[in-house]
């Protein structure tokens, strides 16, 4: 719990091959492109992430599990103060760099995770008098945001600035001994002037429910809201076990924090248990976040029980041995997806795709909102097995594809057509079919995309 915190690992017109628009936008989101955590959230209009180590991205049982089932990253330590600026004014960014490189290259979010946070602190920053501090605080905010500038989704602005307890107070910080009440909304001012398209975000821990702690959090929010601040979400860390389980009033919590005009998103998720009654708690917080249509999406912190930071307490959704728990089937049932299907690597029956070999596709938009759409083109082998598919997707500009899976992209050079190949689901029989699917902001075009013929191979 909060305790540990300082030791945690802490598009336009479709071609002959799509449907008509008015059966395209009819169809129902197929069971293929809902069979990991990432496709299902997505198919609901939400991403599903986790935390993730740069240290273990060489481990090929780690980065294939990571790779499959999550849709968005937050670095752990990465992207921390005393990761990326020990010394004062030299920036160190190649651990956060091979993160969000790894993401960028799978198609998922990527959420920044931290920019001033009062621990994890390199100690000069601490022996600052308040100008100075002011400064760094501002620069450090200023280089990172810089470095990451249009590849980050969300950053967490500011991380635990309150007091745990029934007093609703700041916490003592550099920050807030120093700079006093007002360094949290400099933070955000200056982030904004940064990068004004990444949102950004207050996160904190035991916030979960209604309490003294949330309330001081929500009256900030509101303050920040009514006078121009630019706040975009809020981030609820959700580190729940026995003796803080998931609170009764969580959805009414987070849909209060909505209600002021704020996204939501759930940062940290972690339940310490195992069995049927880790399961129904996973359920009940991802029931919770669908239920509210400004949660966003959701982050577990971290891939299996082997590396979280709560390792004795089982709380993920992994196993040691990366075996699928049933919290994960009780997620992936939450999130309307079905397990067990794609087929993993297996060469699928007879045969290879030889002379002759084809492939025809089809298009559904399968969930639609105001600032977004998600997309799933199925891939359909034709009279012959094949064990290799392509097919280009062309979006409409200024649109941006946020997260893709079941396929890997290749851009073109501006960045808006890609040629989608298949990662586990290249190997067809006769008349079987695949899917992949994408999550698109709109950015002012509901365009659907183009989706050019199917090469077989």
């Amino acid at each position: 719990m909060p305790t540990l915190k300082r030791a945690r690992p802490a598009a336009r017109a479709l071609t002959s091959v799509l449907l008509a628009a008015a059966t395209v936008t009819a169809l129902s989101h197929s069971a293929s492109a809902a069979d990991s955590l990432a496709s299902a959230a997505a198919g609901k209009g939400r991403y599903f992430g986790t935390a993730v180590a740069a240290n273990h991205l060489g481990e090929a049982a780690y980065a294939n599990t990571l790779d499959q089932e999550f849709g968005a990253v937050t670095p752990e330590n990465e992207m921390k103060w005393d990761a990326t600026e020990s010394t004062r004014g030299a920036f160190t960014f190649t651990a956060a760099d091979q993160i969000v490189s790894h993401a960028q290259s799978k198609g998922m979010k990527v959420r920044g995770h931290t920019l001033v946070w009062h621990s994890q602190l390199p100690s000069w920053v601490s022996g600052l008098a308040a100008s100075d501090l002011r400064t760094a605080m501002n620069n450090h905010i200023t280089q990172l945001m810089q470095h990451y500038k249009g590849k980050i989704y969300a950053w967490d602005v500011v991380n635990e600035a309150f007091q745990d307890g029934s007093s609703g107070a700041r916490r003592s910080s550099p920050f807030q001994d120093k700079l006093g009440n007002g360094f949290i909304e400099e933070a955000f001012r200056t982030a904004r002037s940064v990068d004004p398209d990444a949102k950004l975000c207050y996160n904190d821990y035991n916030t979960d429910g209604v309490n003294a702690k949330s309330n001081a959090v929500y009256a900030m929010v509101k303050d920040f809201k009514s006078r121009g601040v630019p706040i975009d979400c809020v981030g609820f860390q959700s580190h729940f076990n026995s003796a803080s389980p998931v609170p009764s009033d969580y959805q009414a919590n987070l849909q209060r924090f909505a209600d002021l005009g704020v996204d939501v998103q759930i940062t940290e998720l972690d339940i310490e248990g195992s069995g049927a009654a880790q399961a129904t708690s996973y359920g009940n917080v991802v029931k919770a976040c669908l239920a509210v249509t400004r949660c966003t999406g959701m982050t577990v912190w971290g891939v299996t029980d082997k590396y979280s930071w709560r390792s004795s307490g089982t709380p993920l959704l992994f196993d040691s041995n990366y075996a699928k728990k049933p919290a994960y089937d009780a997620v992936l049932a939450a999130l309307g997806g079905t397990g067990g299907g794609g087929g993993g690597g297996g060469d699928n029956g007879g045969g290879g795709g030889g002379t002759g070999a084809t492939c025809t596709v089809t298009f559904a938009r399968t969930a639609d909102w105001s600032d977004g759409y998600n997309g799933e083109v199925t891939v359909k082998a034709g009279s012959s097995p094949i064990t290799g598919w392509s097919v280009p997707v062309t979006f409409a500009s200024p649109q941006k594809v946020t997260a893709l899976w079941n396929g890997s992209p290749s851009w073109d050079a501006g960045g808006t057509v890609a040629t989608v190949r298949p990662t586990y689901n290249g190997s067809l029989a006769a008349g079987a079919s695949t899917s992949f699917g994408f999550t698109v902001a709109k950015n002012g075009s509901s365009a659907l995309p183009a989706v050019g013929a199917c090469t077989a191979s």
